[in-house]
C-alpha cells in the first residue's frame, strides 16, 4: 500500500506539515509506504481548459494533458491507495495552490458522458484543515470542507476531512500585529491541545487505510 500527502502551506515545518506528518505516520503504522509532496517546491499552473483529458482520439485521454512540475504528482496520484491533503484556510478556503492542484486533479477525470468518471483506480482521499479560527466560528465554513472533498471523490474512495482549530501561528507573537490574540491561552493551548491534535491526525491516517 502507497500513502501520499500533499502540503499545501507554503510555510513548511509548521502546522499544516505537521500534521500531515503524523497522518502519514498513522497510514505508515497501518503498512503503507509513505511520501510527502510541498506543493510550495512545484511549477505549475491550474487547469488551463484545453480539454485535451475529454478530446476523443487524444492517446491521453482522462488524463491531465498539461505538463509541468504538478505532472508527476498526478501520476504518483493514481497509483496510490491514501491520499492526505493539507490546507491552511485562508479567507475562508484552501490556499490557491491547494485549489489549483485540486482542478488538475479532478478535473482529468470527471466526465461530460455521463458516465461515473475516467478514473479506473480507488484512492481514499483525507484532507486536513488547519485554521486560526476557534471550532465554533469554523463550523460556518461548511460548504469549503465538502466542496474539497467532492472534487476528490472523482478518486472514487472514501473521502473524509478533519480540523485543526487555533493553531499557533508564529514563534514570537510580539513581532507582528496581532492584539485580536490572547497569547498566553493560545500557548497553553499549544501546548496541551496540539499533542491531542496530532494524535486525531495519527489516527485519522491510520483510518483511511481501512475500506
Amino acid at each position: 500500500m502507497k500513502a501520499i500527502a500533499v502540503n499545501g502551506s507554503p510555510r513548511k515545518g509548521w502546522n499544516t506539515h505537521q500534521a500531515l506528518e503524523k497522518a502519514l505516520e498513522g497510514a505508515a503504522a497501518a503498512g503503507c509506504e509513505t511520501q510527502m509532496y510541498h506543493l510550495i517546491d512545484m511549477n505549475y499552473k491550474g487547469c488551463i481548459g484545453c480539454c485535451g483529458c475529454k478530446r476523443i482520439g487524444n492517446p491521453n485521454f482522462g488524463k491531465c494533458n498539461l505538463k509541468d512540475e504538478l505532472t508527476p504528482l498526478l501520476e504518483d496520484i493514481a497509483t496510490a491507495d491514501v491520499l492526505l491533503v493539507g490546507s491552511p484556510l485562508y479567507l475562508g478556503d484552501v490556499t490557491g495552490m491547494v485549489r489549483n492542484f485540486l482542478e488538475r486533479l479532478a478535473f482529468q477525470y470527471l466526465s461530460y458522458d455521463n458516465k461515473p468518471g475516467y478514473f479506473t483506480g480507488k484512492v481514499n482521499c483525507g484532507v486536513i484543515y488547519t485554521m486560526n479560527c476557534p471550532e465554533q466560528f469554523a463550523e460556518c465554513q461548511q460548504y469549503a470542507y465538502e466542496n474539497n472533498c467532492n472534487l476528490l471523490r472523482q478518486l472514487k474512495g472514501k473521502t473524509e476531512w478533519m480540523m485543526v482549530n487555533e493553531t499557533w501561528q508564529w514563534e514570537d507573537y510580539s513581532k507582528y500585529a496581532s492584539g485580536m490574540f490572547d497569547v498566553p491561552a493560545k500557548r497553553k493551548r499549544r501546548e496541551e491541545v496540539w499533542p491531542l491534535d496530532l494524535q486525531r491526525c495519527f489516527d485519522f491516517g491510520k483510518s483511511l487505510t481501512q475500506d
